[in-house]
């Protein structure tokens, strides 16, 4: 169903303040710097898990977990995303999104069916810089389109982004504060790259 890297059965730090299985998707179309999944990024790789294995495990699991964490690498980029998050719902979990927003029309397919109960979403840099950052060109629209959606859903959402000091010096940091501020955005968590 959908293309598997790996997985934490469990995890305590992936949707705050929940219980979750956190499935990580394989394939991203950006290439951050400071990436800490590098091996998530081929989208060609061989699944690791399999979906059913997941879904197994999470049977077993009713009652004991809150919720399943779709993160990756992008999961935007697997086409059968919302029949995954729509089994996970079935079998009584909630479901939570890890995103840059590349793909803003299956992230609109999400939103729009009332499959997400949370959002994690990452605003990688002031909107000028995107393109450096993600090591992709156009990277912008598409993610700034998924946010706006998200805002325009009213589902639960952390805004957040990865600093890494050898990609955004201060002046940078200070841009999308300013930018963040001039979109009204409130509640953004600021992460320090994790080293290699």
């Amino acid at each position: 169903m959908i293309r598997i890297g790996g997985w934490s059965r469990l995890s305590t730090c992936d949707w705050p303040g929940r219980l979750v299985t956190t499935v990580f998707c394989q394939g991203c179309p950006w290439r951050c710097g400071y990436c800490h999944n590098p091996a998530l990024l081929d989208p060609r790789t061989a699944p690791a898990v399999a979906w059913s294995a997941v879904t197994d495990h999470l049977a077993r699991r009713r009652g004991l977990l809150d919720g399943v964490v779709f993160s990756g690498g992008e999961p935007l980029l697997q086409p059968r995303l919302a029949d995954a998050a729509r089994a996970a719902r079935d079998l009584g979990f909630g479901v939570g999104l890890h995103t840059g927003g590349a793909y803003p029309r299956r992230f609109e397919e999400l939103l729009s069916a009332g499959l997400l109960d949370w959002v994690g979403f990452d605003v990688k840099a002031h909107p000028d810089a995107y393109d450096r950052i993600t090591g992709t060109r156009g990277a912008f629209p598409p993610a700034g389109r998924s946010l706006r959606l998200l805002l325009d859903s009213g589902v639960d959402h952390q805004l957040r982004t990865t600093v890494d000091p050898a990609l955004m010096d201060a002046e940078a940091v200070t841009a999308l504060r300013t930018w963040l501020d001039g979109q009204g955005l409130r509640g953004h968590v600021w992460q320090e790259a994790r080293a290699g």
